[in-house]
């Protein structure tokens, strides 16, 4: 028997697995997908997620992978031009925006090398119950073989359609329409730091990754995705060109080095995160649109909240282990919800407020106010401490 099973081996799930296995317990990592497979994201890690890699030893193997670190960011709406950099967080500066094939694979690595059993190619289909209806493990197919295993927690770690959710029956409790989709490629010889650029109904993203290249992301309306799917290709440069003009010019003298991907579901909720035996984290419990690439660091800061509540009680009494999900789900909701808010709100896409543009102007031109905008932007501060500095 498993201390946990987690499900999903992905940016919750490997290092939920990872923490908890440091922490003396044997768990079990199970993944659907081949180990180092690509997955669709933004990639970009913000610098309370780089400082979560610091502490768990895996930043150093990051940047030996090629990985550039960015500092600067711009940032242009309107007539507004803000570049800088943030102050950070635990001595992290930069951001990272990792291939996800390297980036999760640094994760299992690290999950097993602190003991982890990991499997990947495998599929889960059931959720074992005992007779008071407490999870007590998983059932599903390794391949062609069908596999039982049992723990005191199962995790489900498996993304923003999850099948432990399902499975739990665990309820939204907040729901939000959809308000964006986004397609992205990659391009070479595309020299940016990071780059944001705003404007009613389209939102642009570049910033480096692996391999010299430069992933750049288009945003447009939900409201538009019928239109949008039937020529992709010809949507997404319009919207740069349109949206980052300068950027696009950059991009005219080269070609993009792989498919363009994209998507319309970008979903917006919180569901219920624990039950008996069982608890979601990352995107399988919280999920929002990825225009503000908070994704991947909030994940990493639900698996330490997770991990420092159960730490103590998983071995132990099952009604004090359901104390400490019950603990996580309120730290949970608490740490994300700004965030959430204020991510539907740039989502939207609509016209900048005159009060807003006017509090960017005055940004612009303050070094100390520019490097607390990008602290907001990144999730260290809140907007608050903009109205405070100013």
């Amino acid at each position: 028997m498993y201390d946990a099973i987690v499900v999903g081996a992905r940016c919750a799930g490997a290092p939920t697995a990872m923490l908890l296995a440091r922490a003396g317990y044997r768990v079990l990592l199970l993944e659907r997908s081949a180990y180092g497979s690509d997955t669709v994201s933004t990639h970009l890690v913000q610098q309370p997620g780089i400082a979560a890699l610091a502490r768990w030893g895996v930043l150093e193997r990051l940047r030996a992978s090629g990985c550039p670190p960015v500092e600067r960011t711009v940032y242009t709406v309107a007539d507004i031009h803000i570049e800088g950099c943030a102050r950070g967080v635990a001595g992290q500066r930069a951001r990272f925006a990792p291939r996800r094939r390297v980036l999760d694979a640094l994760l299992v690595d690290a999950a097993v090398a602190a003991g982890v059993e990991f499997r990947d190619h495998c599929r889960v289909t059931g959720l074992l119950r005992d007779e008071a209806g407490r999870v007590i493990g998983v059932e599903g197919r390794h391949g062609e073989r069908g596999f039982t295993e049992r723990a005191r927690l199962v995790v489900g770690a498996d993304g923003m359609r999850s099948t432990v959710a399902q499975l739990a029956a665990a309820p939204y409790v907040v729901q939000d329409p959809p308000l964006t989709c986004a397609y992205y490629t990659y391009w070479q010889d595309v020299p940016v730091d990071m780059e944001l650029h705003e404007r009613p109904g389209g939102w642009v993203a570049a910033v480096p990754t692996h391999d010299e290249a430069t992933i750049v992301q288009a945003y447009f309306p939900q409201s538009r995705f019928k239109e949008v799917r039937t020529d992709a290709q010809h949507a997404y440069e319009e919207q740069i060109r349109v949206t980052a003009p300068a950027l696009y010019e950059r991009l005219r003298r080269t070609k993009p080095v792989e498919r363009l991907r994209g998507s319309g579901d970008q979903q917006n909720f919180f569901r219920q995160p624990t039950g008996p035996g069982w608890v979601l984290v990352g995107d399988a419990g919280h999920h929002k649109d990825s225009i503000t690439a908070r994704g991947i660091t909030d994940a990493f800061r639900q698996v330490e909240l997770l991990v420092d509540e159960v730490a103590g009680t998983l071995g132990g009494d099952p009604g004090q282990l359901d104390a400490s999900l019950a603990r996580f789900a309120d730290a949970r909701d608490e740490a994300l919800a700004p965030g959430y808010r204020s991510t539907l709100n740039v989502a939207r896409l609509s016209a900048p407020h005159t009060r807003r543009l006017a509090m960017l102007r005055a940004i612009q031109s303050d070094p100390e106010l520019v490097s607390t905008y990008f602290d907001v932007v990144a999730g260290i501060a809140t907007p608050d401490a903009l109205f405070t500095r100013g």
